[in-house]
């Protein structure tokens, strides 16, 4: 009854203290994000491949928004999007475990006793500012100073604990290297958070429960149990987007398997690196935070150079396959694990938004030769199918598609949004459902039009093959427009789409008033009338929601 008694308090307090700090993490990344999230997206996104270029990026990047997760995720919807390779990823990814250690070395000086002047001061900025920056700057500070009230509370819970027989026993077990690896690896994957791990055990150690040697492990371990969050994120993606998670796994588990015969030494070097006389309960904290920065720096270091090893042993381990481009629709690019970053989850929709255009292309591109070509024509793709089959199989995917980017996008327009960010929200759900109308255009006409024949096909007059491939032209090199202005939402672009549109109608309807003239004089022109009217009308149509696209790229850009 005594121990119950003795726990509960401890429990309750230290229970509240972690759900506080949590959220203030939460608070903090989202406030962060908000203030810079689509700012360090394309700062990522512009790495070239100068490795000590990405080291410091990733590092920079990672102390920015004090989440490696984030950064990783991002990476991986970099390379799965193909705005960078795998193999510029991998310095990020070396950078990104630099950047995790800024926040260890500032909490290891105890100014967990400033939290709520912290929380007061970015409150009071977030509600009185009228600059968005400012407010989001406010959100990140008050959410820093909820997270280091939650570790002051977290801190005197376990106070008790440090004369605690059972407990520091407990605590001694961790000095065995293996089960303190695990212990490190098993909670820092269950609460999905290696800042927020090592933050309790630098705790632990504030308040003298917790050796160096002890610490080391458990840190090592947090290191593997942070991968859990971006393998998550590579599941379902590409095989490069996939190289960039089993990265990471291998290097820290390299790296762990390196220091885990070390540590008595280690232990002993990072004493002699950190200072040994301080204020009471500042010495061992300063001595983690010490070996957490000494270990990633020097693993970065020491796999900088071999990272062209690192890429050849990834391809062999996940090498590149064709199924990827197979016929079963597919997103490529939306991920549920991005929706906390809004900028970041927006950009993959406008990279899906893209890709269906790019689909688009091809079906419009083969919408007059499904009529007017060989029966026996193929995919230019897929040679196993004929060009009708390539073309309902597209559809397929565009309609799969714009299910899947629609339910993404209200996903999305349910965060936190900026006026912009909103506008282009809504501008891409527009897109879809046109880019969904232009699919089932060319899919009515598979269906309105009987099954065609060689004679039919030849019935065509010159003139009026003509006339239909000049608009078919103008249709394919206006959707073609389309993909690029959708994937850099460029009001520029979409504008001269528009301003060129206006020649369509002109073409279409001079078409008709020859077909119509050709009707009168050429009896051969009315075995393939209705042909000739349903793709006319057909062109009109699609031309129609391209420039309902355009509109809406230059509304939302």
């Amino acid at each position: 009854m005594e121990n119950r008694l003795f726990f509960l308090p401890i429990a309750i307090s230290f229970i509240g203290g972690l759900a506080l700090f949590l959220y203030g993490i939460r608070v903090m990344s989202g406030g962060l994000k908000k203030a810079a999230g689509s700012r360090m997206r394309d700062f990522i996104a512009r790495i070239t491949d100068n490795r000590f270029s990405g080291l410091l990026a990733g590092a920079l990047a990672t102390m920015m928004v004090q989440s490696s997760s984030t950064i990783m995720v991002m990476l991986v919807g970099l390379v799965q999007s193909q705005l960078m390779t795998y193999v510029q990823a991998l310095s990020i990814i070396l950078g990104a475990e630099i950047g995790t250690t800024a926040m260890a070395q500032l909490i290891s000086f105890r100014i967990h006793e400033y939290g709520l002047p912290f929380f007061a001061a970015g409150f009071a900025l977030n509600l009185l500012s009228r600059k968005e920056a400012l407010r989001n700057a406010g959100e990140a500070f008050s959410g820093f100073g909820l997270f280091l009230f939650g570790m002051s509370i977290m801190s005197g819970a376990v106070a008790p604990l440090r004369s605690y027989g059972p407990f520091l026993e407990l605590i001694g077990y961790l000095e065995n290297p293996l089960y303190g690896v695990l212990a490190g690896m098993l909670l820092t994957g269950l609460i999905q958070s290696s800042g927020a791990f090592i933050v309790i055990v630098i705790t632990l150690a504030q308040q003298g429960s917790l050796s160096l040697e002890a610490g080391i492990p458990l840190l090592l371990g947090s290191n593997i149990g942070t991968c859990i969050t971006v393998s998550l994120a590579s599941l379902g993606m590409v095989r490069s987007a996939k190289r960039v998670a089993l990265a990471q796994v291998l290097f820290n588990v390299s790296g762990v398997a390196v220091f885990l015969f070390l540590i008595p030494w280690y232990a002993d070097l990072v004493r002699m690196l950190s200072p040994s006389s301080g204020l009471a309960g500042t010495v061992v904290p300063r001595q983690i935070a010490n070996a957490h920065t000494l270990y990633n720096v020097f693993m970065a270091v020491m796999f900088l150079p071999l990272i062209p090893f690192w890429a050849k042993l990834l391809i062999r381990l996940i090498p590149d396959s064709p199924e990827e481009t197979r016929l079963q629709p597919s997103v490529w690019y939306i991920t549920g694990t991005a929706l906390s970053t809004p900028s970041l989850a927006l950009s993959y929709a406008r990279a899906e938004t893209s890709r269906m255009n790019r689909i688009l292309e091809r079906m419009v591109g083969a919408s007059l030769p499904a009529f007017t070509g060989s029966v026996k024509a193929k995919d230019t793709v897929f040679p196993d199918l004929s060009v009708i089959g390539g073309i309902r199989m597209r559809e397929e995917k565009i309609d799969f598609l714009e299910s899947k980017v629609s339910d993404y996008l209200i996903a999305i327009s349910r965060q936190e949004l900026g006026e912009r960010e909103s506008q282009e929200v809504f501008a891409l759900m527009t897109i879809v459902k046109d880019q969904e109308s232009i699919g089932d255009c060319i899919e009515a006409l598979l269906q309105k039009l009987p099954e065609r024949t060689a004679e039919s096909a030849s019935g065509l007059t010159a003139e009026g093959m003509a006339d239909l491939t000049a608009l078919h032209a103008f249709l394919c090199g206006e959707v073609a427009a389309l993909t690029v202005a959708v994937q850099e939402m460029s009001g520029s672009r979409a504008s001269g789409i528009l301003h060129g549109a206006v020649d369509f109608p002109v073409l279409a309807g001079a078409a008709e008033a020859r077909h119509l003239q050709r009707l009168r004089t050429l009896p051969e022109s009315a075995m393939t009338h209705d042909m000739h009217m349903e793709l006319l009308h057909a062109f009109e149509e699609m031309h129609h929601y391209c420039k309902s696209i355009a509109r809406s790229i230059v509304n939302g850009s």
